[in-house]
C-alpha cells in the first residue's frame, strides 16, 4: 500500500482485445510488469453498437443501475435516484476522456467530468504525437514535467478509445511509462489500468474465449461439489446472468504497489493459464480502482 494516495489513469480499450498481437510491444510490456486478469459481463440483451458501448462502460464504473434509468429500462422520474461517482466514493473527482457521443452523454449523468479525445491529441505536435497526449492526460492528473503536484483536476481519468487504435493505447502506453519509470516522482503515486474489451461478441466466441474451467474428465460423483467461482456471486446470492465467456482482459500496474504475476503478453490464453486475479465481476473494478485513491475500502481478499 502506498503511504499517500494514487492518482489512477484507465486506458479502454473498447472492442480492441482481439487487435492485439505481438507487435504491439507496449501492451506486453506492460502486462510483463503488473497484475493482470479478467473482468466478467452480464449476458447481453438485443442492442445497438451505441448501448453496448455505454452498457459495457456502465459496469467497468458499477453504474448499471444508472444505465438502465438512463436507457428507459426503469420508470419515468427514477432519475434522481441516479448517484454520481463522486457521491458513491468519497469525492472522488474523476473525468472521461472520449469521442463518443452517447458516451459523453451518459458519463455527465454519472458525474463525471467529459473531454475530447481528439482535442487532447490535437496539441500533440507531429514528432511524437503520443508523447504529447500523454503529457496533456497526466496533467490532469496534476503529474507535470516529472513533477507530482500537490493540487490536481482530477483523482481518476478514464480514456475510452475504439474502431481500430489499438496502436494508440500501445504508444501511449510507451510514452506514459517513460514518463513514470521506477524511481521517478510519478511512478509510486500513479495508477495504470489497461481494459480491453471484445465489443460485439457471437456465437464462436462462446468456445474460443471461455473462461470457465473446464469439468471434462472429473469422476461425476465429485462434479456437484465443486464451488461457485467468486465471479458469479454478488456477497451470498448467485449472480444469474454471468458471461463466461468475452471478459475484459485488464493490466494493472503501479511502482512498488502492485504485485507481479507471470503474464507476459496481454492475451487471453496468457491471462487464463498464468494472471494472478483470474476472473472478478466488471461491476467491481472502479472499486478496485478507488481503493488504490484512498477513496473505497478493499474489495475482496
Amino acid at each position: 500500500m502506498a503511504d499517500k494516495p494514487s492518482r489512477a489513469l484507465v486506458l479502454y480499450g473498447d472492442g480492441l482485445a482481439r487487435s492485439v498481437d505481438p507487435s504491439n510491444t507496449h501492451i506486453h510490456s506492460l502486462a510483463s510488469v503488473a497484475t493482470c486478469g479478467f473482468l466478467s459481463l452480464p449476458h447481453a440483451p438485443p442492442e445497438s453498437e451505441n448501448e453496448r458501448i455505454v452498457r459495457e462502460f456502465s459496469h467497468l464504473l458499477d453504474a448499471s443501475e444508472a444505465y438502465t434509468i438512463a436507457s428507459g429500462l426503469k420508470a419515468k422520474g427514477s432519475e434522481d435516484k441516479i448517484s454520481t461517482l463522486s457521491e458513491r466514493f468519497m469525492g472522488l473527482k474523476g473525468a472521461l476522456v472520449t469521442d463518443s457521443s452517447s458516451l459523453t452523454s451518459f458519463g455527465k449523468l454519472i458525474g463525471l467530468d467529459v473531454l475530447q479525445l481528439s482535442e487532447i491529441c490535437q496539441k500533440s505536435d507531429d514528432s511524437f504525437p503520443s508523447d504529447a497526449t500523454a503529457t496533456e492526460l497526466l496533467k490532469l492528473l496534476g503529474f507535470e514535467g516529472g513533477k507530482c503536484l500537490d493540487v490536481t483536476l482530477f483523482d481518476s481519468v478514464f480514456v475510452h478509445i475504439d474502431g481500430d487504435n489499438v496502436g494508440m493505447i500501445d504508444s501511449l502506453i510507451g510514452s506514459i511509462m517513460r514518463m513514470a519509470q521506477p524511481g521517478s516522482e510519478i511512478a509510486p503515486r500513479l495508477h495504470i489500468s489497461v481494459v480491453l474489451s471484445y465489443g460485439f461478441v457471437t456465437d464462436k466466441d462462446v468456445s474460443v474465449f471461455n473462461v470457465k474451467t473446464s469439468q471434462e474428465g472429473m469422476n461425476l460423483a465429485f462434479q456437484g461439489l465443486v464451488p461457485r467461482q467468486s465471479y458469479t456471486m454478488r456477497g451470498e446470492k448467485t449472480r444469474d446472468d454471468v458471461r463466461d465467456y468475452c471478459p475484459m482482459l485488464v493490466a494493472q500496474w503501479q511502482d512498488a504497489v502492485t504485485r507481479k504475476d507471470l503474464v507476459d503478453t496481454l492475451s487471453f490464453e496468457a491471462l487464463k493459464k498464468l494472471s494472478g486475479n483470474l476472473v472478478i465481476p466488471a461491476d467491481r473494478f472502479i472499486h478496485e480502482v478507488a481503493f488504490k485513491l484512498w477513496k473505497a475500502p478493499k474489495y475482496g481478499a
